[in-house]
């Protein structure tokens, strides 16, 4: 029995003989800034301190202000499909993102957390509380 097995939410695994694209279609909404691979549960962005689900670039853009890190300017011109935060001049650390945020993934949402670890988490939808 060749092929990939899925499991739903309540367990329950089927095989899926020959995956094509459309096989691993999901049938759940799709919520912004939760790009994953087919078959994978999608996460949000939180911040802790609000226990808000960031939506949008100009919510995370606001968050990160508070917390000192600024825009990078310069780097429209050399690559205008990403967004970058950049906490000083000085400073080597650097938040490189995705400009639609739709298409902002988990590998993308971790960098912000190893950065500001006490400040944002990456946790499945349906584990965040509501907005405060």
């Amino acid at each position: 029995m060749s092929g990939v097995w899925l499991f739903n939410k309540n367990g329950v695994a089927r095989l899926i003989p020959n995956p094509t694209r459309e096989s691993f279609e999901r049938r759940e909404p799709h919520h912004p800034g939760t790009a994953t691979a087919p078959g994978a549960r999608p996460r949000v962005l939180v911040y802790v301190p609000a226990n808000h689900v960031i939506g949008s670039h100009a919510e995370l853009e606001q968050r990160l202000g508070e917390l000192g890190w600024t825009r990078y300017h310069d780097a429209a011109a050399a690559k205008p499909d990403l967004i970058q935060f950049h906490k000083s001049d000085r400073s080597a650390h650097l938040i490189s993102l995705p400009r639609d945020f739709a298409n902002l993934k988990t590998l993308h949402m971790y960098d912000i957390v190893v950065k500001n670890r006490s400040f944002f988490e990456v946790r499945d939808p349906a584990n965040v509380g509501p907005s405060v």
